[in-house]
This record gives structure tokens, sequence and C-alpha cells, in this order.
């Protein structure tokens, strides 16, 4: 079988010497297997960096991703380096076929593992690693054309439009390349603004504005590269546009509000707002909404639009430091100095304070039942909670206040009765009323 194959191969390029074309391919093999060595060393040295930085960019180890990227630069280096061989000499065909067999079978597999590893599925990174090994070594027959030539007559004309297997084909494939590369730009782009110096708003607001760059770039690309000219385009692009004003207006209104609220920096990843009766940081601003972390654990996904319409508390727009006001209400019998020292020790022991500015203690009201004050104390994380601060606070000034003797008073009513019914008591209890006692026996009580 070998023989006869290498006699078709012999027949191809007649004028060639057999001698020659042996020891070409020859030399040819001990180059691939160089190429593979090489590959093989490369990824033992580079696979290792690469997969770190993509551990430290996903945030979590995988032994899967970590085998795929060194494979992948393994099979990367090969073909490279059997590609710079095969132009660097003019071979005769049985080294080209050596270099081409194994440019193929090195590509295809490359594609494959880079489509399985975007998150595409399976099945596709089989299907285009199959077509490039296909496409590359239909060159060895004679080329591609006589494929190209037999996929293009199945098919019909609509139009000025030739509709044909080899028009859906290439359609398929370049929406697919286009998006797989499309997809890994994204994620290098988003790794390195991820690691820049910029702020959060400004690391969001470059990867939307990337990733709808890239979006366009591969979407105008593709229809290029299937032959559509965009010209054509233009007679629907009225009515096109206007019925995604309609159909879309507020998932545009959404996004444009997002990309407004990141470049005016009023609202931030992070940020402590409070919007109507939801309270808590921004997680995230997507593309149609903004979602806010409870401390619950609940998260609100908030419109953009919303946020650019409605009134917003941003507790660390300018400053993360915000005040917290704490009531707190003390017996009329109580030494006032006393406990207002009380109560700012209480602040000082809680570690969370500020102390600049310093918490103060001020006298509101004379109360029903009791002197009332406020704490007033500052705080620089409110993204760790309220209502846990100010629980802190509360049972520090109790356990001093028990410590110290300090009353806290019940809610107390003085009641005045003007007058008894005469020769009779009166029962607390609603509706009752007690006989008169007879002469001679003491009242009850």
């Amino acid at each position: 079988m070998i023989q006869n194959a290498l006699n078709y191969l012999e027949s191809l390029a007649p004028d060639t010497p057999k001698n020659v074309q042996y020891i070409e391919g020859i030399i040819a093999a001990v180059l691939v297997a160089l190429a593979l060595t090489a590959g093989w060393y490369l990824s033992k040295y580079i696979g290792p960096r690469l997969r770190h930085l993509w551990e430290a960019r996903a945030g979590y180890e995988s032994e899967l991703a970590g085998r795929r990227i060194r494979d992948m630069t393994r099979r990367a280096t090969t073909f490279i380096l059997c590609g710079i061989f095969l132009s660097f000499y003019p071979w005769h065909l049985i080294a080209q076929v050596v270099f081409s067999l194994t440019i193929a079978i090195t590509v295809g597999l490359f594609a494959n593992d880079l489509i399985r590893g975007v998150r595409m599925p399976d099945w596709l990174g089989t299907v285009i690693g199959l077509t490039l090994f296909v496409s590359i070594g239909s060159g060895l027959v004679g080329g591609i054309e006589p494929i190209t030539e037999a996929m293009d007559k199945v098919g019909f004309s609509l139009g000025s439009r030739r509709i044909s297997l080899l028009w859906i084909v290439t359609l398929a494939m370049t929406a697919v390349i286009m998006l797989a590369v499309a997809r890994v730009l994204m994620k290098l782009v988003t790794y390195i603004i991820g690691n820049s110096e910029l702020d959060g708003a400004q690391k969001v607001l470059g990867q939307k504005l990337a990733t709808v760059a890239i979006l366009g770039g591969a979407f105008v690309l593709g229809l290029d590269i299937v032959g559509i000219d965009l010209t054509a385009l233009a007679v629907f692009s009225g009515a096109f546009g206007l019925a995604i004003g309609f159909g879309m207006q507020k998932t545009i209104g959404n996004l444009i509000a997002g990309i407004i609220l990141l470049m005016d920096r009023s609202i931030k990843p992070g940020d402590v707002i409070a919007v109507g009766d939801t309270y808590g940081w921004v997680n995230k601003i997507g593309v149609r909404a903004v979602s806010i972390l409870t401390r619950a654990g609940k998260e609100h996904l908030i419109p953009n639009e919303d946020l650019m319409t409605r009134e917003v508390e941003n507790w660390s727009y300018s400053s993360p430091n915000v005040r917290i006001s704490i009531p707190v209400g003390v017996s009329y019998n109580t030494d006032m100095d006393q406990a207002i020292e009380l109560m700012k020790q209480a602040c000082v022991d809680v570690p969370r304070v500020l102390n600049h500015p310093k918490p103060v203690v001020w006298m509101l009201e004379f109360g029903d039942s009791s002197v009332n004050f406020e704490i007033r104390c500052w705080i620089k994380d409110p993204q760790s909670g309220v209502g846990n601060f100010k629980a802190a606070i509360l049972k520090r000034v109790w356990d001093l206040f028990k410590e110290h003797g300090v009353e806290i008073p019940f809610p107390q009513r003085d009641i005045h009765i003007k007058s008894l019914p005469e020769g009779g008591a009166v029962s607390l209890k609603a509706g009752t009323k007690k006989p008169a006692p007879k002469k001679g026996t003491a009242a009850p009580g």
C-alpha cells in the first residue's frame, strides 16, 4: 500500500528523480520530528506560565484547561515551524506531502482545542477541526477547487445571488470562526483591562466598549468574507433602524444609560447605594441592569434607566465615610455627664468607628419617659453593613450602662383620679364596681 502511494506521488511529478524525492522526504520527516520535539519542549516551559495566567484571570484551578493550553502550545509551535520549513525551500512532492499532512493535522487539532477552550460545543470543535484538516489536506490531490466546484453546483439562484451549498457552508464556518475569535479577543481584553491600574468604573467601561468594538468588527469582517456587499443593506437600513428603535427601545436605552453611568462615574462597582426600598452595594453594572447585592444575600436587578431618572442615594460617591445616628434614652434620675461619657466610650470600643471625625453624643429632648440622646459616629465601610454596626454600638452601651448602674427607663404614664363614687371603690378593671364595705369591717387592701 505504501509503495502504491509512493508510485502515485511519483506519477504527479514525473520529471523529478526518485532519489531526490526520497531524500527530501526523509529530510522533511526529520524536520517534522524536530518541530514536534520543539513544540513538546516549548509546551513544558511556556504551558505552565500560560496556565498560571489563565487561572489568575479565571479565579480557579483547572487541570483540563492546563492540559488544553499545553496541547495548543505544542501544536501551534509544530505547524508554525512546519510552515516555515515548507516555505524555506522549493521542496518536491513527497516532502510537500509530509509537511502538508503535519500542518493539516496540527491545525485541525489546534482549532478543536481552541473552540472547546472558549466553551463552545464539543461537536463544533470537531467539525471545524475536520473541516480545516480537509481544506489543507485537499491541496495534496489537486487543491480544494474540485470540492468547492461540486458544492457550488448544489444550490439555486435568487436574483443576482447564488445560494449554494458552498455559500451556506462558508457562511456557517465564517460565523463560527468569527465568533470564536471574538470570544478569545474579549477574554484577552478583559484580562488586560482587569489587571490594569484603572478604577472599577473605568475597567467596566473599557470592557464594554471593547466588547462592542470586537463584535462589530467581527460582524463587518464576516460579511466581507462571505461576499455580502454592505451597500446592499443601505436600502433596508432605514426600516431596520426604525424597527430596532421601537422593538428594542428599552434595551438600547438601558445600554446607553449604563455607559453614561460608567462615564460620569456616578455609580461604580462597590458603591453602597439606596434606590427606593433597595439598599446594598453595587455588584455589577451590566448591559441591561445594575446588580445590587443586599445584606440579606438577595441580588436586586435595577434597570439602568431607573438609576438615571430616580433618586439614588450613593453612600460612597465622593467618599466612603458615612455618619451613623443611633438614638438612646436614659432615666431622668441619671447623671447625664456620666451617661454621655459612657456612650462615647461605647463608640471607642467598637473597632469600625473612625477616630476622625470623632464620635459625639447630643442631648436632643426631654421625652415623656426619658431624656433622649443621639450618638453620631462615622464609619468607612458601609458595604459591611449598617444594621450590624448599630447593634454592636447598642450592645456595648447596654453593657456599660448595666456596669455603672445607668437606667434605661420603661415608658411611664401617671393616672390622676379626680373623685371616687360615694360609698364605694372603683376596680381597675373596666365595667366592674366593688360594693361598699359593711360597718365594722375593714376595706380590703
